[in-house]
């Protein structure tokens, strides 16, 4: 089911570069990722800022690396038309306990992990590049505004979906890739303004990082690696938001 998953993901992702091309007038900025191939396992960070995400990354990534998995709330399972469309492009689905359960029960703490790991099971054999927005949630200036971050253009990364992932897929990955995205001419809602054709520039820079000893080891239950880990991410968005910080000022 993968491998026709992919092939109905690849056919949307290129039907929604055709619309985005026919509606709006777009200037593409792609930097970076030419020794990237369809033909291994990555996972992919990126920074959130809106709905179009999802289309922009899709896009222009597909002829540069499989087709990207999203890990999805198994919540969404359950939306209309939504919920059957992640399915049957065979997003692999998690069930998130909160805080308040796992006091509680802290005997189901691993089941995040180890329903990643069975997810990501399904892909040992085909090429696959399992996608994470690292700060979860969209970044926006108000948001910005109600927490504690170092940087100006993003909130802080959280470590532990990717920590989840990186632990499943370890012996699968052959790199991590790192993608810069911005939109520098629509920055109040880039999504709305992509449906109404008034999306005018896309700024998309890729990175790619092998699986060194930053990325290689085991985050739960070694506390060298964990530290290495967390220093490794810390750099990326620092440098992620120096990025940010030089295409908005040229725009």
């Amino acid at each position: 089911m993968t491998s026709l998953s992919n092939k109905q993901m690849w056919l949307w992702a290129t039907i929604n570069l055709w619309l985005l091309n026919l509606n709006n007038n777009i200037e593409w900025d792609v930097e970076g990722g030419d020794d990237l191939t369809p033909e291994q396992w990555y996972m992919l960070l990126s920074n959130h800022l809106s709905w179009a995400d999802i289309v922009i990354i899709t896009s222009v990534m597909k002829n540069k690396m499989p087709m990207c998995k999203f890990l999805l709330k198994q919540s969404l399972l359950y939306v209309p038309f939504v919920g059957l469309a992640c399915w049957g492009l065979d997003m692999p689905f998690m069930k998130r306990h909160s805080q308040a359960y796992l006091v509680k029960n802290p005997e189901r703490r691993n089941d995040d992990f180890n329903a990643i790991r069975k997810a990501c099971k399904k892909f040992e054999h085909v090429p696959t590049t399992m996608i994470s927005f690292v700060e979860g949630t969209r970044y926006s200036e108000e948001k910005l505004a109600t927490v504690k971050t170092p940087y100006r253009h993003l909130l802080k990364p959280k470590t532990g979906g990717v920590a989840f992932t990186l632990n499943a897929m370890n012996h699968l990955l052959d790199g991590v890739v790192d993608i810069t995205l911005a939109y520098p001419e629509n920055r109040d809602d880039p999504f709305k303004d992509l449906l109404k054709g008034k999306l005018t520039k896309v700024v998309v820079k890729i990175d790619v990082y092998q699986m060194d000893e930053n990325l290689n080891g085991d985050y739960f239950n070694d506390k060298a690696f964990k530290r290495r880990f967390h220093n490794w991410l810390n750099d990326v968005w620092k440098r992620k938001d120096e990025t940010l910080e030089t295409i908005y000022s040229q725009s």
